[in-house]
C-alpha cells in the first residue's frame, strides 16, 4: 500500500458536481486539486443523458448532457486539473485520508480538504416491495437509459413506467422515439413528481397517459419475461384500493421511484446525515460536521437541475480551497435552519455565526401552491421575501440573500424559512 501522496483538495466523483467543485477550488487558489472517478470517463450521468435541456442557467445555452459535460471537462483541462479514472474510493477517514483502489492496486492520499460529490442511486424493485414474478424485463429507468443511449440495446417493445420522476418521464419519450409502445406512466401520488416541462414535453407531446394515484401491485411473467403488470388505484394514504385492479399487458417495466444520495463514504467517515434529505448535514460553507470534508451535488440532496448542483458545488469547492490554504478556523456557534409552512428542507441546514459573505439557500417545497412568498426570518423578523409562481415539490427554490441580510442571520438565535400567502 502506497502512502506517499498528498493533495490540497481531493474531489470524489467526476460528474458535473465534482467537475464544478474542482474548477472552483482551483480558481480559489488550490492548484493541487485531484478528481477521483470510478467510471472510465468524466461526466457522470450526463454521458447517458443525450436529450437537450441542460445548461440554461449556467451556460445560457440549451445543451445535451454530453455537451454539458464536455464544457465542464474542457474547463477543467484548461486549468490542468488532474484526474484519475477507474479509481474507486473505498474509505474516507475523519483525518481526510482517502483510500482508493485502481488497476495499480490499493493506495492512500492525504488531503488537506475533501469534497464528496458521489451522486445518487436509483431505488430498485427490492426497495419498494412489488409482488410478483422475479423475471427479466424489470429495469430502473436509469439502467434502461444506459442500455438504449450508451450500449445500443432496446430495453423492450411494450413498456409500463412506474413513477413519474424526471428520468422516467424522459425514458417514456426515449422509448417511444425508438419505436416502443409506452402504455402508461403510473404515479402513486396524486400529482407528477417530475418537472412540469418534462410532463409536457415527454408525455403530453407523445400522447402517453399519466395515471396519477395508481401503482403496480403485481408483475406477471411468461417464459421468464414480463408479460404484464396488475395496476390499481391508490387512496389518500397511497395504498392500493381493493377491487380497482386492472391488467396492463407489457414486456418491460421501468422503475422511476426515487433517487437516494450515495452516503456510504460519508457514513464511514462519521458524517451526520439529515433525516429528510438522506444526505449529509452541512453548514453554509457546505462543510459537514467533520472539519475539512465538504459535500455537494446529489449526494447532499437530490437536485432537479444539473445547473443547481453545479452552482452548489462551486460553493463547496471554493470553501474547500480556503480551508486547505488557510487551515481550520474555529467554527463558532451554528444556528439550525427551521422549515415550516410549506418548506420541506433547506440546504444549508445550519448557519455559522463566525462566517461571512452572502448565503444562498436551496429550499424544497412540501406542498403545491399557485403562488406564495418565500420568507426567511431571523429571530421573528422577516429579512428576505421573494414571490414565486407555481410552487411545486418537484421544483427547488433558490434564495440568495445579500451580505447585510446574511449578517443578520449569523447574529440570530433562530432562523426560519417558510411560504406565506
Amino acid at each position: 500500500m502506497i502512502n506517499s501522496e498528498h493533495r490540497s483538495v481531493v474531489v470524489i466523483g467526476g460528474g458535473p458536481a465534482g467537475l464544478s467543485a474542482a474548477i472552483a477550488a482551483y480558481d480559489a487558489g488550490a492548484k493541487d486539486v485531484l478528481i477521483l472517478e470510478r467510471d472510465g470517463r468524466l461526466g457522470g450521468i450526463l454521458n447517458q443523458c443525450i436529450h437537450a435541456g441542460f445548461g440554461l442557467t449556467l451556460f445560457k445555452s440549451e445543451l445535451t448532457g454530453p455537451e454539458y459535460a464536455a464544457r465542464l471537462i474542457d474547463m477543467a483541462a484548461e486549468r490542468g486539473i488532474e484526474y484519475r479514472l477507474d479509481t474507486a474510493v473505498t474509505r474516507v477517514d475523519a483525518d481526510k485520508t482517502v483510500t482508493c483502489v485502481s488497476r495499480e492496486g490499493v493506495f492512500r492520499i492525504a488531503a488537506s480538504a475533501v469534497v464528496l460529490t458521489c451522486g445518487c442511486r436509483e431505488r430498485p424493485r427490492g426497495a419498494i416491495g412489488i409482488a410478483g414474478a422475479r423475471c427479466a424485463g424489470v429495469y430502473t429507468a436509469g439502467t434502461a437509459q444506459k442500455l438504449v443511449n450508451i450500449m445500443g440495446y432496446m430495453a423492450g417493445k411494450e413498456c409500463v413506467i412506474l413513477g413519474s420522476g424526471d428520468i422516467g418521464l424522459i425514458m417514456a419519450r426515449r422509448m417511444t422515439l425508438q419505436g416502443a409502445k409506452v402504455r402508461a406512466v403510473l404515479e402513486i401520488m396524486p400529482r407528477a413528481s417530475g418537472l412540469p416541462r418534462n410532463v409536457a414535453q415527454c408525455l403530453d407531446d407523445f400522447n402517453i397517459p399519466l395515471m396519477t394515484s395508481h401503482t403496480v401491485v403485481d408483475i406477471l411473467s411468461r417464459n421468464g419475461r414480463v408479460s404484464g403488470v396488475i395496476a390499481a388505484k391508490t387512496d389518500e394514504s397511497m395504498r392500493p384500493i381493493a377491487g380497482s385492479e386492472f391488467l396492463l399487458p407489457c414486456d418491460t417495466l421501468l422503475l422511476s421511484v426515487g433517487l437516494v444520495p450515495e452516503t456510504e463514504l460519508a457514513r464511514d467517515a462519521g458524517i451526520g446525515l439529515h433525516a429528510t434529505t438522506g444526505g449529509a448535514k452541512v453548514d453554509d460553507s457546505l462543510m459537514s460536521d467533520i472539519d475539512g470534508i465538504f459535500c455537494a451535488g446529489n449526494m447532499l440532496h437530490v437536485h432537479d437541475l444539473a445547473d443547481y448542483a453545479c452552482l452548489e458545488s462551486e460553493v463547496a469547492g471554493r470553501n474547500a480551497a480556503l480551508y486547505a490554504l488557510k487551515g481550520a478556523a474555529a467554527r463558532g456557534k451554528s444556528v439550525p435552519v427551521e422549515c415550516s409552512d410549506g418548506i420541506r428542507y433547506t440546504v444549508p441546514m445550519q448557519v455559522l455565526s463566525s462566517a461571512s459573505g452572502a448565503i444562498t439557500f436551496t429550499a424544497r417545497p412540501s406542498t403545491e401552491r399557485a403562488s406564495g412568498r418565500i420568507c426567511v426570518e431571523a429571530d421573528g423578523e422577516e429579512i428576505y421575501s421573494k414571490r414565486e409562481l407555481g410552487i411545486r415539490p418537484a421544483c427547488m427554490l433558490r434564495l440568495t440573500l445579500n451580505t447585510a441580510q446574511s449578517d443578520k442571520l449569523r447574529s440570530a438565535s433562530r432562523i426560519c424559512v417558510s411560504v406565506r400567502e
